[in-house]
């Protein structure tokens, strides 16, 4: 561990200072208005056409970003589990999840809340999100793509939870509310994101709450999938607020485990997204015998950060702020090899010089090529924030 900090001081040393973007913030951040383009479609693959490479041309990055392989839309060429995030807030994501559907196994609409209204009365919340036809368009992708929301513990105070951990009633209610709600809504499971709300405390009870709730969704043959927070605390060598021992508890009835292994630096620490060694520790520190990693799925950020170096300050930046930035200052796409992640430099006219961490079709094929190595799944955060060409790498 002690070495994975010493590469990772290294390696942010030769990098301009600047922050990264949370999970949190990026559902803030919000699809561009400026006119894109039509799509151009290729006969090939990002992959044979030169484009995967450590020194991408921005005019190539413009010309090239919204031209995918229409042909080939439906091979998937990562063999593992395949996870992707769509809000409700960025359309583009659901026109992706139908048009790539083939490529993933697990789609999650970030629609639902489960809010506690009273002793052994729960609501499920947010389903005016749904859509049904997009639902139906989706599912015909793939006979293997399961449709599980995410779900969150909305409004939950430290009672609510004391509550139900204290009432084998309480969870069996809440069970059955959220079977009931994906019966009569066609889903297929749910992804719960509940884990980092207590910030490390209650693990005893809370993997109890969530065996229960799997184990009951298992026998309505629905999935349950569970947000992590990474297992190496970002920026430190220290333990996380999910390690070894809670995924060994749960691994044997949780379907997925969605490894946020993104967000390490911030703007008071300026930095990548999402450094390889650091990438690579979470995973190994889980599961060091890789007896159950497919059942991680390795996170995958689809949005940038832009920093301001005379600040602390920094902001989300998706595909389309992205592309706007390189055709405003056609700034040179810098490769840091150690981190395996792209980043570009620019001035503003007023607010000093700004750096930007964003994917790339290498920093994501060099990710993928890890999942594989390792024997991990991937999750995207999200889909709608990407470039249209990244999914040809998939």
């Amino acid at each position: 561990m002690k070495i994975l900090c010493a590469v990772l001081c290294m390696c942010l040393r030769y990098l301009p200072v600047c922050p990264t973007l949370s999970k949190t913030d990026s559902k803030k951040a919000t699809a561009s208005k400026t006119a894109e383009g039509k799509i151009q479609y290729s006969e090939n693959l990002v992959q044979d056409r030169g484009l995967v490479v450590t020194d991408p041309k921005a005019k190539d990055i413009m010309l090239e970003h919204r031209s995918y392989c229409a042909a080939k839309v439906d091979q998937k060429h990562f063999s593992g589990d395949a996870l992707g995030y769509i809000t409700p807030w960025n359309g583009h994501g659901y026109d992706v999840a139908k048009t790539f559907g083939s490529k993933f196994t697990m789609i999650s609409p970030v629609w639902l809340q489960v809010k506690r209204k009273g002793r052994d009365l729960f609501q499920v919340t947010g389903l005016h999100d749904v859509d049904k036809g997009w639902l139906k368009d989706v599912k015909s992708k793939s006979k293997y793509l399961h449709v599980v929301p995410r779900v969150l513990f909305d409004g939950w105070s430290y009672q609510d939870f004391e509550y139900v951990f204290n009432s084998e009633d309480e969870i069996e209610e809440l069970a059955s509310t959220l079977i009931q709600t994906g019966k009569e809504e066609h889903f297929d499971g749910y992804v719960f994101e509940v884990w980092s709300q207590l910030g490390g405390h209650k693990r005893t009870e809370l993997i109890h709450l969530i065996i229960h709730l799997s184990e009951a969704l298992h026998k309505a043959k629905l999935k349950a999938v569970l947000v992590i927070p990474p297992a190496i605390a970002q920026g430190t060598n220290q333990p996380g607020m999910f390690g070894k021992q809670d995924f060994e508890q749960l691994v044997h009835v949780v379907d997925g485990f969605s490894l946020m292994t993104y967000d390490y630096s911030n703007p008071q620490q300026p930095g990548p997204n999402s450094p390889v060694p650091w990438v690579r520790a979470c995973v190994e520190s889980l599961d060091p015998e890789a007896k159950w990693r497919k059942k991680i799925l390795l996170g995958l950020n689809f949005y940038g950060m832009d920093y301001s170096v005379l600040g602390a300050s920094g902001e989300p930046v998706l595909g389309n702020r992205f592309i706007e930035i390189l055709k405003e200052h056609k700034p040179k796409l810098n490769w840091n090899e150690h981190i395996a992640e792209h980043y570009v430099e620019y001035k503003k006219s007023k607010g000093g010089k700004h750096i930007v961490f964003y994917p790339s079709l290498k920093s994501i094929r060099v990710r993928l090529e890890l999942a594989e190595k390792l024997g991990t799944g991937i999750s995207i955060w999200e889909l709608g924030q990407g470039l249209d060409y990244f999914y040809d790498l998939l």
